[in-house]
């Protein structure tokens, strides 16, 4: 570990490494600890709408980066947390529990439009006190007809699993998507415009 990090990433998304390296960030992995639920942070309230809830759950999980940060000592840096969901109309499409349910979110996405919202959230230390920002990006995503036989095929990848709405863009799913209006890294899991935003903000510079 760095001894004065640029970054603390507290995601263990390696999409969300992978972009922050694209675009020339340096940072140290801030993951929970294993008594952490992070599970239990990405519950829905009853009908919460999905922009809320992302919000809402970006910036829980920021609050526990913080206190984890806090925790365990380590040097101030600026601390970055992220959270993807996926929408057809009001309804939130999470991450598949097995086969049958990512077969079942995949049935429901193909041919039709879908909203990817992924908020980003980042605290620092700034010359008047602690600071929290957010941002949200939200996504128009068109994917094509597919056959049962597409989705089996897909499914049987193992690429659904730990997915939002079952599906990661930059993997074999890209072949299903017809359309994309809005950011295609946020499809991924993190909008870089808007991350670069808030690191300018917080005197991160790429």
């Amino acid at each position: 570990m760095r001894s004065n990090p640029l970054l603390y990433l507290a995601s263990a998304s390696p999409r969300r490494q992978e972009l922050l390296h694209q675009i020339g960030v340096d940072f140290t992995l801030l993951a929970p600890d294993a008594e952490e639920d992070a599970e239990a942070l990405e519950a829905a309230l009853p009908a919460e709408p999905p922009a809320d809830y992302v919000v809402r759950v970006t910036r829980l999980k920021l609050e526990a980066a913080v206190a984890r940060l806090a925790r365990r000592a380590l040097p101030a840096a600026p601390i970055m947390c992220a959270d993807t969901t996926v929408a057809l109309g009001h309804r939130m499409l999470g991450k598949p529990a097995n086969a049958e349910d990512a077969h079942a979110m995949l049935r429901r996405l193909a041919n039709r439009t879908h909203r990817v919202l992924t908020a980003v959230g980042l605290a620092w230390h700034g010359a008047r006190g602690p600071r929290t920002a957010m941002a949200l990006n939200t996504t128009r995503v068109r994917m094509a007809p597919l056959t049962d036989a597409q989705i089996d095929a897909y499914v049987a990848s193992n690429e659904p699993y730990g997915k939002a709405g079952g599906y990661g863009v930059q993997g074999r799913a890209a072949a299903f998507i017809a359309r994309i209006d809005g950011s295609y890294s946020s499809v991924m899991g993190l909008p870089l415009f808007e991350t670069a935003q808030l690191l300018e903000q917080a005197g991160v510079c790429a």
